[in-house]
């Protein structure tokens, strides 16, 4: 296939481009308002009263620790998915340069100019307008400077809770092994980053005196970017979708939705790690789920039949580079002992322990082992050590740690996991490179987004399973030196699901019967 460039990518993707880049700076404009709102009064506060300064300045230190996609996480139970958790989260990172040279900014004045302010009569609140802020502001501006920048930056991942923004791009592209994607995010961030820091040095160059006459335009421009936003971000129909960076971009998700069944509807993006939990908690009505994911048993979701084959075979097999089989010649055997023991049921057990009940991938593994006969205690060997990588799903964590059972149980090698690598790109990179030596992979997601074959080929190879399976497995011998292990057994498709009830209730079974529900509003 042809190999797009960066301009016709972005070409092509103009106008979604323009509403990321609307989104990213209505989230930095809008967190970075309300962080200098509350930033500022905090700031003069621990100035004021010395012995509050360690406390505030330390708490807000630790806040701003926090790994920011756990922060976003927890903003969800609180607000919900969208706009509002990203904003708060941001808000929270931009406190602490805000708070921190507002203090130092008002404590480093000249005492002797505090002095002659008194000697000339002035009130404290006439001292702090007409004297320590005004020598204080470009601390002050600087501090607002480095806020703005971190939050250009951290407003990537309002992506993974639907508040949209360029990270649309940054991790779908990742996702889906698509550069151009990821450059298409990447740039404008970075440039959106430089354009706001030289906008705040200029108006901190424009005098204290004009600076505080924006206070008038700060709620018209807050309420332009809140109009925007919503229009941007509103979806015309009765039903709320919420599809995942990668499903979002693929001929297998939406674009197959679009062009096979006709659906025509605005879903948000979402992470697909809080994706299940926002339809569970009606925050959505429609998920591009996985068809062996435990949250479907626990959520009681129901997935909707692909009447017009959308949705090719996702058999799971292990993908290793040949000069790896030839270093450890055992090491074939010992991954293909799990050939055909996982089937769709025992599978989507497997994740239900995992999602719903929490237990470890560790105990999950080490249960169905022995309950297979298969498991050995380690032999705590030093013949060589093999490094498995994994995606960031439960499922490839019960399946690395299915494998490094196996090795150190069946071999005299060890094993070191790399699990939690992000998406397709991330593992299959760290393959070609020998960062890692095998991960768990799906037939379809080698099809589709390593290989990307004619139409020809793909309508002729996804006829069945197999085909799909002997078809990735000849070509990636032929481009790429690796080999497809034998799969596993189940088949893990990609996969429309709505609250059970919901679907009983407006009689949908099928995404046929989505599409005419969704022309009948």
């Amino acid at each position: 296939m042809t190999q797009q460039s960066l301009w016709q990518f972005i070409s092509d993707q103009h106008d979604k481009l323009l509403i990321q880049i609307t989104q990213h700076l209505g989230l930095t404009f809008l967190s970075l308002l309300l962080a200098i709102a509350i930033g500022l009064p905090v700031g003069i506060l621990i100035a004021k009263k010395r012995k509050l300064a360690s406390p505030v300045l330390g708490f807000a230190g630790i806040l701003q620790t926090i790994p920011s996609i756990a922060l976003l996480g927890f903003m969800i139970p609180a607000f919900g998915i969208g706009a509002a958790p990203a904003i708060v989260a941001l808000l929270i990172y931009a406190l602490l340069p805000i708070i921190r040279n507002t203090y130092t900014g008002i404590t480093e004045v000249n005492p002797t100019v505090i002095e002659a302010a008194k000697a000339m009569g002035m009130n404290r609140k006439q001292m702090l307008l007409k004297v320590e802020l005004p020598l204080a502001m470009p601390v002050i501006i600087a501090g607002i400077r480095t806020a703005a920048v971190i939050n250009v930056g951290v407003a990537t991942l309002a992506s993974f809770v639907a508040a949209g923004g360029l990270g649309e791009f940054i991790f779908g592209g990742i996702s889906l092994n698509n550069t151009n994607m990821i450059l298409a995010g990447a740039i404008p961030a970075a440039l959106l980053a430089i354009i706001l820091d030289q906008t705040i040095a200029l108006l901190q160059k424009a005098g204290y005196r004009y600076l505080k006459r924006l206070k008038y335009w700060i709620p018209v421009i807050v309420l332009i970017f809140a109009v925007i936003y919503y229009s941007n971000s509103n979806s015309d129909n009765h039903l709320k979708a919420g599809f995942t960076p990668e499903f979002m971009g693929r001929q297998d998700g939406d674009l197959g939705l679009r062009s096979v069944y006709h659906l025509d509807f605005n879903p948000v993006v979402v992470s697909d790690a809080i994706m299940y939990k926002a339809i569970y908690e009606k925050e959505l009505d429609l998920i591009s789920g996985y068809s062996t994911d435990g949250r479907i048993k626990a959520f009681d979701l129901y997935v909707l039949k692909d009447d017009k084959t959308i949705f090719p075979p996702y058999f799971a097999a292990p993908i290793i580079k040949k000069k790896t089989l030839q270093k450890f010649p055992e090491l074939k055997e010992t991954l293909n002992m799990l050939s055909g023991k996982l089937n769709d049921s025992i599978m989507t057990d497997l994740n239900y322990k995992s999602d719903y009940l929490h237990q470890t991938p560790e105990k999950i593994a080490r249960d169905f082992l022995i309950k297979n006969n298969l498991y050995k205690t380690p032999q705590k060997g030093n013949s060589g050590t093999l490094r498995i990588g994994s995606k960031i799903f439960g499922e490839q964590y019960i399946l690395v740690e299915m494998y490094k059972m196996l090795i150190e149980g069946y071999t005299n090698n060890k094993v070191e996991t790399k699990t939690g690598l992000g998406g397709t790109k991330i593992c299959f990179d760290a393959l070609m490179n020998d960062a890692i030596d095998f991960y768990p992979e799906y037939t379809g997601t080698g099809l589709l987004v390593l290989l990307k074959p004619s139409e020809s080929i793909l309508k002729h190879v996804t006829q069945s399973p197999e085909k799909t399976y002997d078809y990735v497995q000849s070509e990636f011998k032929k481009q790429y030196g690796m080999e497809w292990l034998q799969p596993l057994g189940f088949n893990n498709a990609y996969a429309l699901m709505m609250r059970r009830k919901q679907a009983e209730q407006l009689k949908i079974k099928t995404i046929s019967d989505l599409k005419n529900y969704l022309d009948s509003q």
